[in-house]
């Protein structure tokens, strides 16, 4: 399964987006490309169980990427 997730950036968000999918399945797989936004997850549980990991974690699953997002997002950071 695909997600895009608008403000996935950097080394350091795929870090804490792969965090947040393996807090729901720690077997899944996941694949990221910062400079498509997107992530894809290999794993037995469905897509809605990933949702509000990502949302919690600060990288919410969105629609077309706002062309104004330029650099990386780090949840709580000034």
């Amino acid at each position: 399964m695909q997600f895009h997730i608008e403000n996935l950036t950097c080394g350091g968000c795929v870090k804490r987006v792969t965090t947040a999918i393996h807090s729901v399945d720690a077997d899944a797989e996941v694949w990221a490309d910062p400079r498509s936004r997107q992530i894809e997850v290999q794993s037995g549980k469905p897509r809605e169980a990933f949702l509000p990991a990502l949302e919690k974690a600060g990288y919410p699953a969105a629609g077309p990427l706002d062309p104004e997002v330029a650099s990386c997002h780090v949840p709580g950071a000034a």
